[in-house]
This record gives C-alpha cells, sequence and structure tokens, in this order.
C-alpha cells in the first residue's frame, strides 16, 4: 500500500505477540495481492487488464470492496468514482508525471467518456464491464478496509481496547491502558508546516480525513489539486480544504471523506444530513479557516 500501519492494544492474558504479528502481516500481504494496483499479478491488476465484457471471477474480499465503492459512488451522485484513473493520470496525478501543458477540453471530454460506475457490473462472485478498458482503482478504500480487517483479526483474539492505524486511516476500541479514551488529532490543513486543528475521542469509530492542501502543483499561477470532480474533469475549485468523516466502518469511512470533500461545502453538509454522517469539514476562508460540523458528529465525539 505504500505507508506504514501501526497497532496498538491492551495486553490479555494468552497472547502470543509475535505470532499477532505474523498473522496481522499475513492478512495485509494478501490483501494487497488482491488489491493492489501497482502488483502487476494481483487480483485487481488482472481485472483491469481484462480486456472482455465477460464475467471476470473475483474474490469475496475484492467483491466486497469493490460493491462499497459502488454504493457510496452511488449515494454521492457519482463523486467517488473508483474508475477515474484515466482523468487523474491526465492532469499527472497518477503514476505518470505532472502534464507539460494542462488538458484541453476536448481531450478531457473523450477521457470521461472511459470513465464511469455504471460501466462496471457486480455479481455474486464476480465482476464485468460494458467497457473493455475500464480500469477499477481502490485505493479510495481499500487502506480502510484493511484497517476493518485488522480490527476484527484483534477481536477473534479477545482483544477490546485496541487502536490500528494504515496510512492515516484509524479505528479505534474501548480505552487505552491508562483507562483513558484513545485520543485523536485532526491536523490542521496547512501545506507548510504540521500542526493540530482538533482533538477528539471518538468512541468505537473509525476516522478519516480527507484533505486537498498538500498535493497540488500550480501552471501559469493557477493551482490545481489532486481531487478530480468525475462530473466535470477538472480539479476541483471550491474552499473546502479539509474533511473528516466518523463511522463504524474505516473503509466507508475512507471513501465518505473522499466523497464528500470532491463535493463542496453545501453538498456535503446535505448528504451528512440526509444519511446522518458525522463530519468535520473545514474551509479555507481569507482570515483563517471555518470548521462546520454534522448533527451526528456533535453526538458521537467529544472535542478537546
Amino acid at each position: 500500500m505504500g505507508t506504514t500501519y501501526n497497532v496498538k492494544f491492551v495486553a490479555v492474558k494468552d497472547i502470543n505477540e509475535r505470532q499477532l504479528k505474523q498473522q496481522i502481516d499475513q492478512l495485509l500481504i494478501d490483501i494487497n495481492q488482491l488489491m493492489s494496483t501497482y502488483i502487476q499479478d494481483s487480483e485487481l491488476s488482472r481485472f483491469n487488464q481484462w480486456r472482455s465484457t465477460e464475467p471476470f471471477p473475483l474474490s469475496p474480499q475484492t467483491l466486497e470492496v469493490m460493491t462499497e465503492a459502488k454504493r457510496l459512488g452511488e449515494m454521492s451522485r457519482g463523486l467517488l468514482d473508483v474508475t477515474i484513473g484515466p482523468l487523474i493520470n491526465l492532469w499527472g496525478f497518477g503514476p505518470q508525471s505532472r502534464p507539460e501543458k494542462i488538458p484541453t477540453d476536448s481531450l478531457i471530454k473523450i477521457t470521461r467518456q472511459q470513465i464511469g460506475l455504471d460501466k462496471l457490473t457486480i455479481g455474486p462472485s464476480w465482476a464485468s464491464k460494458t467497457q473493455p478498458t475500464l480500469n477499477v482503482d481502490l485505493s479510495t478504500i481499500a487502506k480502510g478496509y484493511a484497517v476493518d480487517q485488522l480490527a476484527e483479526l484483534l477481536q477473534t483474539h479477545k482483544i477490546s481496547n485496541f487502536l490500528v492505524e494504515i496510512g492515516g486511516e484509524m479505528r479505534v476500541s474501548g480505552i487505552k491502558a491508562s483507562s483513558t479514551p484513545w485520543i485523536i488529532a485532526i491536523e490542521k490543513p496547512e501545506a507548510e508546516q504540521r500542526s493540530v486543528q482538533e482533538i477528539i475521542s471518538i468512541g468505537d469509530n473509525a476516522v478519516a480525513t480527507s484533505g486537498d492542501y498538500r498535493n497540488y502543483y500550480e501552471h501559469d499561477g493557477v493551482r490545481y489539486s489532486h481531487l478530480i470532480d468525475p462530473s466535470t474533469g477538472y480539479p476541483i475549485t471550491h474552499n473546502v480544504v479539509s474533511v473528516t468523516v466518523i463511522h463504524p466502518s474505516s473503509m466507508t469511512a475512507d471513501g465518505l471523506a473522499t466523497a464528500l470533500i470532491v463535493m463542496g461545502k453545501k453538498k456535503a453538509l446535505e448528504l451528512a444530513k440526509t444519511y446522518n454522517i458525522a463530519v468535520l469539514l473545514i474551509t479555507k476562508e481569507k482570515d483563517g479557516f471555518t470548521e462546520y460540523t454534522s448533527a451526528k458528529f456533535e453526538e458521537l465525539v467529544t472535542v478537546y
């Protein structure tokens, strides 16, 4: 996944920590072998290389993540789109480097015709494409899925007090060894330095944050964000710079954070209200940052 992981837990009787670490490492290796877009023979890579509209058999794990990606995509009216890879590459935020020229309107239009969740069909043990060149990238929620799987592994060992984190996606349960809640810092959305915006506790939940304040480039004085709006084919231009989502599922929180930041403030807060999602949204104003929270966030989260 190109990142680090961190597992902390309050020790329980008869736990073999070395054996548990081996199980954790193997679980992450297995998920990577299923859903990585960097491993050429991963299950997802083989699906992407499949140049056919016939059904392609997939594991229950990959299908679970793909199904949730499609559900969140439909919930967000297509703004979370795991087929958006060609557009991301076009703007220079994929494996290829930054483009020498900003893409033309016609090229963006042609590229948009190559993407779309409507071109992906999911069956009970397979998935298929109506367009053979369709490419699926689950990186927006696969890390969150891995966090959930690690949490479930800990629970099978009767561990109920833990923190699991992969690349910033986090899920906590119970309390620390000091009998105090797990405390989480939400980063201030500034590119120049790392500092804290809020310190929170979230109960037995996951937390995911999506921001556009570090991954961007400037061209002729215009700032281009790595967050691309699938409905336009262009980087977002609104002033939402960070979205944090609290949810029982890290996979769901991961995907929702991405979808909501692409939406912009008004639509994001409307969606949070409609689906009762716990959201902290931060906008950048002339005089600093402004926070907006949903009713569910106020209910679930303790701010210190």
